[in-house]
C-alpha cells in the first residue's frame, strides 16, 4: 500500500477530489491510503498561528517552520518517507517524478500558501520541492491533488488495464524523444463530414503503429515543441 499524508490549512478541500475514478478504486481496494492533516493542529499557541511576516520586509505572510516540522515528524513513518513541498519555486513535476514517488511507501505533501514557506523546511525537512507548472495558484492543495492522481496511476492494481499506462503521454521518461500521445478517434467513423483516418479502420496494425507515431510527432511539434527542442539540446551536449 502507498500512503499519502497531506498537510494543509484547508483539510475540507479534499473531501471531494479523492472520491472518484482511479483514486477511489485504489482506496476501496486498499492499494492507496490518503490521510489529510490540518496544519493548525500542530501549532502551540492559542491562536493556532501558522504564518508570520517575512524577514527583510515585503508583502504577504510566510508559513512558519515549527508547525510544519512538527506535522511531518508526527505523521512520518520512517526516514525513507518522501516529504514533498508544493511550491511555485520547485522543480517541474513530471511523469518520471510520478513514477519515482510511486515506489515509496509514504509520500507526505506539504501544501504551501501565501507568499511561501520558510526555506528551512525545504533545506532540512523536504526530500523534494515540486511545482506542477509555470503558473501561480492560491495554494498547494490543487497541486497536491494533481500529484496524488498522477502517482496513484502507477500503483499496481489501480488502473484496470495497466498496459494502458505505457501508452499515455510522457509514459516512458527514459525514451530518447519524448512525445505527447497520438490523437484518438472512435465511432462514428464520419461525424459532420469529418472522417476518421482510414488507416485506423484498415486493420493493418503496422500501418496504424506508424501513423500513430507520425501523428504524435506532429502533435508534439504543434503543441509542445519545447519537448523536441530539449531533446535536441541534450543530444548536442552529449
Amino acid at each position: 500500500m502507498l500512503g499519502f499524508d497531506i498537510v494543509t490549512i484547508f483539510p475540507e478541500f479534499f473531501k471531494g477530489p479523492f472520491d472518484f475514478g482511479v483514486i477511489r478504486r485504489g482506496r476501496e481496494n486498499s492499494l492507496v491510503e490518503i490521510r489529510v492533516h490540518d496544519l493548525r493542529s500542530f501549532t502551540s499557541d492559542r491562536h493556532r498561528t501558522v504564518d508570520d511576516r517575512p524577514f527583510g520586509g515585503g508583502e504577504g505572510m510566510v508559513f512558519k517552520p515549527e508547525p510544519i516540522f512538527k506535522a511531518v515528524e508526527t505523521v512520518r513513518n520512517n526516514q525513507r518517507a518522501e516529504v514533498v513541498v508544493l511550491s511555485a519555486g520547485g522543480r517541474k513535476f513530471s511523469q518520471g517524478e510520478a513514477l519515482r514517488l510511486s515506489k515509496s511507501e509514504q509520500v507526505i505533501l506539504v501544501c504551501g500558501r501565501y507568499e511561501g514557506i520558510d526555506e528551512r523546511v525545504v533545506e532540512h525537512l523536504a526530500t523534494a520541492e515540486i511545482s506542477i507548472g509555470d503558473f501561480i495558484l492560491s495554494g498547494g492543495e490543487i497541486a497536491a491533488a494533481v500529484v496524488v492522481d498522477a502517482v496513484t496511476r502507477y500503483v499496481p492494481g489501480v488502473v484496470g488495464k495497466e498496459e494502458s499506462i505505457l501508452r499515455d503521454s510522457f509514459s516512458d521518461p527514459g525514451v530518447e524523444t519524448q512525445l505527447v500521445e497520438h490523437p484518438h478517434y472512435t465511432r462514428p467513423a464520419e461525424f459532420r463530414g469529418w472522417q476518421a483516418p482510414e488507416v485506423l479502420i484498415s486493420g493493418d496494425h503496422e500501418a496504424v503503429r506508424k501513423w500513430r507515431y507520425e501523428a504524435a510527432l506532429k502533435k508534439t511539434q504543434r503543441n509542445r515543441p519545447d519537448l523536441l527542442a530539449d531533446q535536441a539540446a541534450l543530444r548536442c551536449e552529449i
